[in-house]
């Protein structure tokens, strides 16, 4: 996060093109691992902002061990996402275009360990059971599974 954050001192909230990655971790019954975000209070699929140098594989890996300590075993690409359903305004103001790759993977054998400055809590959610406060995004994203 230390690029998107020099760039947003730089150009402060307004809109920018942020290429990324997710990934939606499944359990051996098909329910997916989702985070409720500290900055919004909403559930939302695991991932983040790539950094300079950086393939989305990369990206993926660590946004997931960031945010809650797993490390992933095999992904598989899910899709590639852009478009107006991935621009988001966070709570700051700040104004982003998201591009990027969402992969699916396996829940990894350990314990998930919640970076208390992002996250709220994790949990499994089956897909026809998904919370109310999801972000759009995930929504998209999830859309891919069912």
């Amino acid at each position: 996060m230390e690029y998107l954050s020099e760039l947003r001192r730089a150009v402060g909230s307004r809109p920018l093109i942020v290429a990324g990655a997710c990934v939606l971790i499944r359990d051996s019954v098909g329910r997916v691992l989702l985070h409720r975000r500290r900055d919004s209070g909403a559930w939302d699929v695991i991932g983040g902002s790539m950094e300079p140098g950086e393939t989305f594989e990369q990206t993926a890996r660590r946004e997931v061990r960031e945010e809650i300590g797993l490390e992933l075993g095999d992904l598989q690409q899910l899709h590639v996402y852009s478009g107006p359903e991935f621009f988001h305004v966070y709570p700051d103001g700040d104004q982003a275009h998201h591009v990027g790759v969402a992969f699916q993977a396996r829940a990894s054998h350990g314990p998930v360990q919640p970076d208390s400055r992002e996250v709220f809590e994790v949990a499994f959610f089956p897909l026809d059971a998904l919370p109310s406060a999801l972000e759009c995004g995930a929504r998209r994203h999830l859309e891919r599974l069912a």
